[in-house]
């Protein structure tokens, strides 16, 4: 019985008497990211679960099974049972997202398949209860962009507010305008970590939003053609 943590292909073997540290200088070294904690998660075995603990003071974690079934927004100070086979750990801290794999040899839960409706003829996309246009749907893909177009796990940057409307063509009003929209209608869905508070809205909204989209599978790879689609009308009339 056992946890298996893959990060960028490096892998480590949690063992049940001793917790295994993942921070900027600890058992799995992240990155030397001066915005990331020494330590800051941390796989122990208690109680015959394994369980991930947020260690850090300001950074949190998404947590989320293969299938985008299953997520866990963990704060600083909180835990979690690691009760499904594999799961995914996106964290962000500074401009940079990472993450890394985890496989539990005897899970105490199974996820289970089910069919989940990406969109319909009007273009939107629909995530339970909440609709996505065609616009919200590119800003999340060229928040993402980065991550998405990786080979593996690892690490991507998620671009400001003035690169990612560039990306678009967009004026930065108006994305972030839409952004608002955007963290407005998955927040009101129940999604934590988009608001500071009752009206304004949390600094790190774009990294949670992108930990959300990736976890959620809300945005995957096919949906970088959005963004490609972009540039072909430049490339033909440059012909």
């Amino acid at each position: 019985m056992g946890v298996t943590l893959d990060f960028c292909g490096e892998i480590y073997q949690a063992r049940p008497d001793a917790p295994l540290t993942i921070g900027r200088v600890a058992d799995v070294e992240i990155d030397d990211n001066p915005y990331l904690h020494r330590v800051f998660l941390q796989i122990t075995h208690e109680g015959g679960f394994w369980w991930l603990t947020n260690v850090g003071s300001t950074l949190t974690a998404t947590v989320a099974d293969d299938k985008g079934l299953f997520q866990a927004w963990l704060a600083p100070g909180a835990r979690i049972p690691l009760a499904l086979e594999r799961l995914t750990v996106w964290f962000t801290a500074g401009p940079t997202t990472y993450d890394f794999q985890l496989t539990v040899d005897t899970p105490a839960f199974a996820s289970v398949d089910t069919e989940v409706v990406a969109g319909d003829h009007t273009g939107e996309t629909t995530v339970g209860r909440v609709s996505l246009t065609p616009e919200q749907k590119l800003l999340v893909v060229a928040l993402c962009e980065s991550i998405l177009r990786r080979s593996g796990a690892g690490q991507g940057q998620i671009p400001s507010s003035a690169e990612a409307a560039r990306r678009l063509g967009w004026t930065t009003t108006k994305f972030n305008r839409k952004l608002d929209n955007v963290c407005q209608k998955l927040a009101d869905n129940g999604t934590r970590g988009l608001h500071g508070g009752p009206g304004k809205l949390a600094s790190n909204r774009k990294s949670r939003l992108v930990e959300h989209a990736l976890s959620t599978r809300l945005v995957t790879e096919d949906d970088l053609a959005l963004l490609d689609a972009i540039e072909a009308p430049a490339a033909t009339t440059g012909a």
